[in-house]
């Protein structure tokens, strides 16, 4: 059977008369009629009892009717669809972050392109920056909020920076309310606490971020005492309640509020962390389009994040 009889089927159920729906369809009722006939012995049943004045849908006629219109609506609808599809108004978008991202960038960017195109199926998950990059090369995501390594990217990945923030201290509480680290106006002054245990990333997992932390320390003749190391954000602060150590991190992991543990600024230069948007250049799905159209309308207009501690990036 092919769309050609099921509207000629549809035709005759609702005109229950074959020339009406002859008229209807815009041809004359014998050809309408072997149609049916064909449709009938594909379908191995009657769909209609026919008499010289009366044409009624057989039992079985009736329920493969309640089929047969939404099926043929849906099918109406595809070129609608297409429509959408192609304007990126429907679909679906896979978007990565890394764990900081949650923290900054990451909810504002859902939101607003959730708010413009809320019948987009977008589906999210956390993962490092080397394991997006390494799915974007492989078509397993749309795109990806990461950090971007040193080295570059590979040929194949379009960028676009999103933010830039300072790097800030999370130490442990009792540090600074039993005074072992030096303080002055609210930041973390002198250079003792280069000598405290550090919660670093791998570098495997996030070079730059790593290379970042180190090369401060480089800078001021030190080389940290790196005690353990987590891939996870949430990991590092959860080590540094427990006192593991301290721990550089963006300066929106404010809004990770934990017990036990405190945010402070730098006295000196601080390191900057950039994180940004990636995806496959070659890729011009339109859902991937419009999610990059709004973060660069984003990082054009200036992205200001509040945090808990009433601090904006």
């Amino acid at each position: 059977m092919d769309l050609r009889q099921l509207n000629h089927f549809l035709a005759v159920a609702e005109e229950l008369h074959f020339g009406r729906a002859a008229e209807r369809l815009g041809m004359t009722q014998p050809p309408l009629s072997q149609s049916i006939m064909a449709l009938e012995r594909e379908l191995g049943a009657a769909l209609f009892t026919r008499t010289k004045r009366n044409v009624a849908l057989t039992p079985f006629g009736r329920q493969w009717l309640e089929h047969v219109r939404p099926a043929v609506g849906a099918v109406a609808d595809l070129g609608a669809v297409a429509e959408r599809l192609r304007q990126g108004t429907v679909g679906r978008l896979a978007l990565s972050f890394v764990s900081s991202a949650d923290y900054s960038i990451l909810p504002a960017l859902v939101r607003r392109y959730s708010t413009a195109f809320p019948d987009v199926e977008m589906t999210l998950a956390e993962a490092t920056s080397d394991v997006q990059i390494a799915a974007l090369v492989e078509g397993r995501i749309d795109a990806g909020l990461l950090i971007p390594p040193a080295s570059g990217l590979p040929a194949a990945i379009d960028y676009r920076p999103l933010l830039r923030e300072p790097l800030i201290a999370a130490v442990p509480e009792p540090w600074v309310k039993e005074g072992r680290l030096s303080i002055e106006g609210g930041r973390l002054a002198g250079e003792s606490w280069l000598d405290r245990p550090l919660l670093l990333f791998p570098r495997h997992v996030s070079p730059a971020f790593h290379d970042l932390v180190l090369d401060h320390y480089r800078a001021k003749g030190r080389s940290p005492d790196v005690r353990q190391r987590a891939i996870q954000m949430q990991t590092i602060i959860s080590l540094v309640s427990a006192e593991m150590g301290m721990a550089l991190v963006p300066a929106s992991l404010r809004n990770l509020a934990r017990t036990g543990v405190c945010y402070l600024p730098l006295a000196d230069a601080a390191p900057v962390l950039e994180t940004g948007l990636a995806w496959r250049r070659a890729d011009e799905t339109p859902t991937l389009r419009t999610l990059v159209d709004i973060a660069v309308a984003m990082m054009e207009k200036e992205i200001v994040i509040p945090t808990k501690a009433g601090m904006t990036i």
